[in-house]
């Protein structure tokens, strides 16, 4: 299989040190940033239930990590003016073309998990 070609911007195969893409990648690409786009990814949802869904996230790190999304401009956020109060998230159109291309890579990781961390050798 071959290897897709990097962007011409990337043709020495470097990322430079201070490129935006690198601070993007980091907050897209990391633990929480993942999950949460890819639960985002089925529609709107409320902080409980994205709570619920991303197992194991504190609350810090659920604010922190939307709030980041948020700012990148991948992730809307809707107060409801009711009481109790009320939030819902939803993906903006940005986010929803950023979690067409996570959606897959997810999958593969499902699919390929178990036997990558068994140490597991596929057969050719």
């Amino acid at each position: 299989m071959r290897a897709a070609p990097l962007p011409m911007a990337f043709d020495d195969g470097v990322f430079p040190a201070g490129c935006p893409s690198r601070t993007l990648l980091d907050h897209v690409t990391s633990k929480w940033g993942v999950l949460l786009l890819i639960a985002l990814s089925e529609g709107e949802q409320r902080w409980s239930d994205l709570r619920r869904r991303a197992e194991g996230i504190s609350e810090k790190m659920l604010a922190q990590t939307l709030k980041t999304l948020e700012r990148d401009g991948l992730v809307s956020r809707k107060a409801q003016p009711v009481i109790p109060p009320r939030v819902d998230y939803s993906l903006t159109d940005r986010g929803y073309e950023l979690s067409a291309l996570l959606v897959p890579l997810a999958a593969w990781a499902f699919d390929h998990a178990e036997e990558i961390i068994s140490g597991a050798v596929p057969a050719k």
